[in-house]
Protein backbone atom coordinates (compact mmCIF):
# COMPACT_ATOMS: atom_id res chain seq x y z
CA UNK A 1 0.00 0.00 0.00
CA UNK A 2 3.09 2.55 0.49
CA UNK A 3 4.33 1.71 -2.39
CA UNK A 4 1.18 2.61 -4.29
CA UNK A 5 0.99 5.61 -2.48
CA UNK A 6 4.63 6.61 -3.19
CA UNK A 7 4.04 5.73 -6.81
CA UNK A 8 0.73 8.08 -7.17
CA UNK A 9 2.62 11.20 -5.38
CA UNK A 10 5.45 10.61 -7.80
CA UNK A 11 3.17 10.53 -11.03
CA UNK A 12 1.50 13.56 -9.31
CA UNK A 13 4.48 15.24 -8.95
CA UNK A 14 5.42 14.84 -12.23
CA UNK A 15 2.41 16.25 -13.66
CA UNK A 16 2.78 19.11 -11.19
CA UNK A 17 5.58 20.06 -13.04
CA UNK A 18 4.26 19.35 -16.54
CA UNK A 19 1.76 21.60 -15.84
CA UNK A 20 4.17 24.22 -15.06
CA UNK A 21 6.00 23.29 -18.33
CA UNK A 22 2.96 24.04 -20.11
CA UNK A 23 2.76 27.73 -18.57
CA UNK A 24 6.35 28.33 -19.82
CA UNK A 25 5.56 26.77 -23.13
CA UNK A 26 2.36 28.85 -23.80
CA UNK A 27 4.63 32.03 -23.38
CA UNK A 28 7.57 30.71 -25.20
CA UNK A 29 5.59 29.41 -28.42
CA UNK A 30 4.08 31.81 -30.67
CA UNK A 31 0.71 31.72 -31.51
CA UNK A 32 -0.69 30.20 -34.85
CA UNK A 33 -3.17 33.18 -35.53
CA UNK A 34 -2.99 36.84 -34.18
CA UNK A 35 -6.35 35.92 -32.61
CA UNK A 36 -8.88 32.87 -31.42
CA UNK A 37 -12.54 32.71 -32.69
CA UNK A 38 -14.90 33.18 -30.03
CA UNK A 39 -16.56 29.68 -30.98
CA UNK A 40 -13.61 27.50 -30.71
CA UNK A 41 -12.99 29.29 -27.46
CA UNK A 42 -16.25 28.33 -26.28
CA UNK A 43 -15.64 24.79 -27.06
CA UNK A 44 -12.39 24.75 -25.23
CA UNK A 45 -14.51 26.26 -22.08
CA UNK A 46 -16.95 23.55 -22.86
CA UNK A 47 -14.81 20.33 -23.41
CA UNK A 48 -12.91 21.67 -19.83
CA UNK A 49 -16.47 21.48 -18.01
CA UNK A 50 -16.75 18.26 -19.54
CA UNK A 51 -13.63 17.09 -18.37
CA UNK A 52 -14.19 18.22 -14.49
CA UNK A 53 -17.10 16.74 -15.10
CA UNK A 54 -15.63 12.84 -16.02
CA UNK A 55 -13.01 13.67 -12.78
CA UNK A 56 -15.94 13.39 -10.42
CA UNK A 57 -17.22 10.64 -11.72
CA UNK A 58 -13.53 8.95 -12.18
CA UNK A 59 -13.51 9.49 -8.37
CA UNK A 60 -16.86 8.77 -7.53
CA UNK A 61 -16.57 5.14 -9.50
CA UNK A 62 -13.37 3.93 -8.99
CA UNK A 63 -11.60 5.56 -6.25
CA UNK A 64 -14.21 6.15 -3.55
CA UNK A 65 -15.31 2.33 -4.40
CA UNK A 66 -12.00 1.31 -3.77
CA UNK A 67 -11.27 3.26 -0.82
CA UNK A 68 -14.24 1.91 0.89
CA UNK A 69 -13.00 -1.79 0.21
CA UNK A 70 -9.52 -1.15 0.98
CA UNK A 71 -10.30 0.48 4.12
CA UNK A 72 -12.70 -2.93 5.81
CA UNK A 73 -9.55 -4.71 3.80
CA UNK A 74 -6.22 -3.09 3.38
CA UNK A 75 -4.52 -6.10 1.67
CA UNK A 76 -7.17 -6.57 -1.47
CA UNK A 77 -4.73 -6.24 -3.88
CA UNK A 78 -7.73 -6.11 -6.52
CA UNK A 79 -9.09 -3.01 -4.64
CA UNK A 80 -5.71 -1.61 -4.57
CA UNK A 81 -5.64 -1.77 -8.53
CA UNK A 82 -8.39 0.03 -8.87
CA UNK A 83 -7.60 2.47 -6.32
CA UNK A 84 -4.46 3.43 -8.16
CA UNK A 85 -6.37 3.14 -11.68
CA UNK A 86 -8.89 5.80 -10.30
CA UNK A 87 -6.37 7.97 -9.63
CA UNK A 88 -3.80 8.24 -12.20
CA UNK A 89 -7.07 8.11 -14.19
CA UNK A 90 -8.12 11.47 -12.25
CA UNK A 91 -4.63 13.25 -12.60
CA UNK A 92 -4.78 12.59 -16.57
CA UNK A 93 -7.97 14.27 -17.17
CA UNK A 94 -6.17 17.41 -15.01
CA UNK A 95 -3.77 17.24 -17.35
CA UNK A 96 -5.56 17.25 -20.31
CA UNK A 97 -7.30 20.06 -18.85
CA UNK A 98 -3.89 21.80 -18.67
CA UNK A 99 -3.50 20.52 -21.90
CA UNK A 100 -6.24 22.17 -23.39
CA UNK A 101 -5.21 25.35 -22.26
CA UNK A 102 -1.83 25.18 -24.33
CA UNK A 103 -3.98 23.98 -27.39
CA UNK A 104 -6.26 26.86 -26.97
CA UNK A 105 -2.57 29.44 -26.68
CA UNK A 106 -0.85 28.36 -29.27
CA UNK A 107 -4.55 28.49 -31.77
CA UNK A 108 -4.40 32.61 -30.87
CA UNK A 109 -5.63 32.52 -27.40
CA UNK A 110 -3.95 35.05 -25.09
CA UNK A 111 -2.21 33.54 -21.92
CA UNK A 112 -5.06 35.37 -19.54
CA UNK A 113 -7.24 32.84 -21.71
CA UNK A 114 -5.43 30.03 -21.15
CA UNK A 115 -4.66 30.83 -17.69
CA UNK A 116 -7.72 29.01 -15.85
CA UNK A 117 -6.92 25.89 -17.90
CA UNK A 118 -3.21 25.63 -16.16
CA UNK A 119 -4.85 27.26 -12.67
CA UNK A 120 -8.00 24.68 -12.38
CA UNK A 121 -5.64 22.04 -13.43
CA UNK A 122 -2.78 22.36 -10.50
CA UNK A 123 -5.48 23.35 -8.16
CA UNK A 124 -7.26 20.07 -9.52
CA UNK A 125 -3.84 17.95 -9.12
CA UNK A 126 -3.27 19.66 -5.14
CA UNK A 127 -7.07 18.63 -4.34
CA UNK A 128 -6.68 15.37 -5.25
CA UNK A 129 -3.70 14.10 -3.03
CA UNK A 130 -3.49 10.47 -2.65
CA UNK A 131 -4.71 9.88 0.64
CA UNK A 132 -4.24 6.01 2.50
CA UNK A 133 -7.88 4.79 2.99
CA UNK A 134 -8.61 4.64 7.10
CA UNK A 135 -11.58 2.14 8.53
CA UNK A 136 -14.13 5.14 9.90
Amino acid sequence: MDRTLKTLRLVQWALLGSVVLYVGLAEVIRPIAPGINPTISYLFTTLAVAVIGAIFVVRRTLVFRAAASLAGQPGDALSLKQWMTGFIATYALCEMLAFVGLIQRILGGSLPQSVPYFLGAFILLIFFWPRLPIAS
